[in-house]
């Protein structure tokens, strides 16, 4: 139900939404509001006693501390969050898809590659198998500045993705993460050309990735190491040559139409609000709806943003077998986190309580409409090569950067991410737009937010049209059309491979 100052999202709901900032004393919906209500926040919808659950979404999202009146402010001083118990179902919710016919199918003008992928930019990648090397991949691709490229109009960039890794063990979590990003972007449909810069000494060696991971050595793949180059700048200037030579080549690839199945659309939010799970993610699910619609694909992640809703995805997944493949991911991460003395309960971080989101379980309600409504067709690893067609779930940590990273790596060529606060967030290889999820957002970082979710209460605009806009931008993005993040010249900082273990 909705009027012109709360909003209620499901009958089920005890408590609804304030769409601007109530006064005490206001009747809004028949009830009398008892304290100050920010906009965003939440009030009662009726009384709510001492250890009842406390619903939006139709779902449980905390448990009464107190008694909570009708009218009164329902936020973190007077609800308690509890372990989701949650009893499990597989495939009940999972309804064939309706696809559309291919002459009815969308295309984008994209880079087409020898594998038959298509990629939605055109990048010569500076790789780093460990930190050491950083300095030397990010003077090389500082050479080949805008200026230094305006006679190779098909590419778009000479990028460095470095990080702050050191002698990463050849085994286990933290260095089988590392090596699947590194060859992920090594393989990317946005990069058509590689070159991969090691110390020499390092645990992390690049002849074992070359070797382990089938990655031919040729005029668009090369590799050196410092140590064997004779030092730092010797090594710089035998970069520079290599990419010098790559340029003429990458330039000849052209764009060229392409059908949008083979599109990957990497899910994020970050900066959430209480809007963000009305507005902006239920509209990106209608785009993510359209898109496996054609046969495209979308990635889901940050699996500590899901945690308390996942029986909802559950419910979605093809077979049992996916959906207990989330599962063991949230025992990984409800183990991860007692090992380091936290709690999942840990978000929403202060920026989400003020934008009036109370709990987990609330941020995550809100979090996982971004997936739309179809099948949930698979669940992998952090960075793991996405195989399948449809909506699937990486594992990822909620840090944004080092999530979308590990979108990229399993194979996203465009990113989509929802914001409620405010977000800077861009990425390389692939475009990233932004999505805010109120207007006053929208009005205020103009210059970073290329859609306006808010809209859907300000103006009652159907959140299908806000989808449907959403859509028409990332066929424009895969095109070549700039996003605001890409025109600011964000995605330099924005690598981040996800480090797990000890750093040795």
């Amino acid at each position: 139900m909705k009027s012109s100052e709360v909003v209620r999202l499901e009958k089920a709901d005890n408590v609804v939404t304030a769409i601007r900032a109530l006064k005490k004393g206001e009747e809004v919906e028949g009830i009398t509001v008892i304290n100050e209500i920010p906009r965003g926040h939440k009030l009662a919808a009726c009384l709510i006693s001492t250890g009842d659950a406390v619903y939006k979404y139709a779902q449980i999202i905390a448990y009464a501390a107190c008694d909570i009146l009708p009218g009164e402010h329902v936020h973190t001083h007077n609800v308690e969050y509890r372990d989701a118990e949650q009893d499990y179902e597989f495939g009940v919710d999972a309804k064939p898809v309706t696809f559309l016919p291919q002459d009815k199918r969308a295309t984008f003008m994209g880079y087409p590659r020898a594998s038959g992928a298509v990629g939605t930019r055109n990048y010569i990648a500076i790789l780093t198998s460990v930190n050491c090397s950083a300095m030397a991949a990010q003077a090389i691709a500082r050479t080949f500045d805008e200026s230094a490229l305006q006679a190779f109009e098909n590419i778009d960039g000479v990028a460095s993705f470095v990080h702050g890794g050191g002698c990463v063990s050849g085994t286990g979590e933290g260095a089988e993460n590392l090596e699947r990003v590194l060859v992920g972007y090594a393989n990317h449909s946005n990069i058509a050309a590689v070159l991969m810069i090691g110390l020499g000494c390092e645990a992390n060696q690049i002849s074992h990735l070359v070797e382990n991971n089938n990655l031919k050595e040729g005029r668009l793949f090369q590799y050196i190491n410092i140590q064997s180059e004779g030092g730092l700048q010797k090594a710089i200037d035998t970069g520079i040559e290599k990419v010098r030579t790559m340029l003429p080549l990458v330039n000849k690839i052209s764009r060229v139409e392409s059908p949008v199945s083979e599109l990957m659309l990497a899910l994020q939010c970050g900066g959430s609000d209480a809007w963000s799970g009305i507005t902006a993610n239920p509209a990106l699910g209608v785009a993510v709806d359209l898109l496996v619609a054609q046969g495209a694909t979308a990635v889901l992640a940050e699996t500590p943003e899901v945690y308390g809703a996942e029986h909802l995805l559950t419910r979605r997944s093809i077979d049992a077998q996916v959906g207990h493949k989330l599962l063991e991911r949230i025992a990984w991460w409800e183990d991860y986190v007692r090992r380091n003395n936290a709690t999942m309960d840990n978000n929403p971080s202060h920026g989400n309580k003020k934008g009036g989101l109370t709990t987990i379980l609330e941020k995550s309600l809100g979090a996982v409409s971004k997936g739309g409504t179809t099948p949930l067709m698979g669940v992998f690893k952090y960075a793991e090569k996405v195989d399948c067609k449809g909506f699937v779930f990486m594992d990822s940590p909620g840090y944004d950067p080092c999530s979308v990273t590990g979108e990229i790596a399993a194979g996203c060529n465009i990113v989509a991410f929802t914001t409620g606060r405010g977000s800077a967030f861009g990425s390389k290889p692939s475009p990233c737009i932004k999505i805010a999820s109120n207007s006053e957002l929208y009005s205020f970082m103009s210059q970073d937010m290329d859609i306006n979710a808010g809209r859907i209460i300000t103006e009652g605009i159907s959140v299908a049209k806000v989808g449907q806009e959403i859509f028409n931008l990332l066929l424009r993005i895969a095109s070549g059309e700039h996003s605001l993040s890409e025109q600011q010249g964000l995605g330099d900082l924005e690598f981040v491979p996800w480090q797990v273990g000890a750093t040795m």
